[in-house]
């Protein structure tokens, strides 16, 4: 699996090589030090997966996600961040980023999650998935009027089906595929089709979308 690292430090860059370098499995292919470097870096490595940082000083981490994710084919963004930018890591999810790490994750954590959104899955937790939406949107003051953010999102869901929605829900609600599972009393393979299926007429990147997108429509 290829890896790009995108931060401005140079010892963080340093760090992360050597974690990532040092598994058989993973190949750092290059790095970068700003947003801006950040097409150009892709176009020259075609990494599967960009580990981002944030907060850089010409092109922040969150204008080169939604650059990338635009592309045809992109890579998979993993973004890097500290638990308190919580309205900027909103914003990288909403543009179709994988999920986010803390600075601080341990290495073997850092492994595995690059591992995951190379196959594809989200690396957020469901208990992350569920604070961070809690945190952001407790914040946020209740419109007085029409909400255009709801409106948008119960049109999008509602050509759904009931099955489709209940596990639209579920994910909303930060379950994993074996709580959904078990929950509505289908098999885990019948939920990853039913996630797959969710993303494709949705037309999302990943499960964390679609759970803000019930959380826009209200349903959680």
């Amino acid at each position: 699996m290829r890896v790009l690292i995108v931060d401005d430090d140079p010892l963080v860059r340093a760090g992360l090589s050597m974690i990532l370098g040092g598994v058989s499995d993973l190949r750092v292919v290059g790095e970068a030090a700003d947003g801006g470097e950040v097409p150009a870096a892709v176009a020259a490595t075609r990494p599967d997966v960009v580990l981002m940082d944030i907060r850089m000083p010409r092109m922040d981490g969150l204008a080169a996600t939604e650059t990338l994710r635009a592309l045809p084919q992109p890579p998979e963004v993993l973004v890097l961040t500290t638990f308190h930018a919580d309205e900027q890591v909103l914003r990288a999810l909403r543009a179709g980023a994988a999920g986010f790490l803390l600075k601080d994750t341990p290495p073997a954590e850092i492994v595995q999650a690059v591992r995951r959104v190379a196959a594809g899955e989200a690396t957020l937790s469901p208990v992350v998935t569920r604070t961070l939406i809690a945190h952001v949107t407790g914040a946020a003051p209740t419109p007085a009027g029409p909400d255009p953010r709801r409106e948008r999102a119960l049109r999008r869901l509602a050509g759904l089906s009931e099955r489709e929605r209940e596990v639209a829900v579920a994910l909303g609600q930060g379950r994993t595929n074996a709580e959904i599972a078990a929950e509505l009393y289908m098999s885990v393979a019948t939920v990853k089709a039913y996630v797959s299926r969710l993303l494709t007429r949705l037309d999302l990147n990943n499960r964390v979308q679609v759970a803000l997108l019930v959380h826009d429509a209200g349903l959680v």
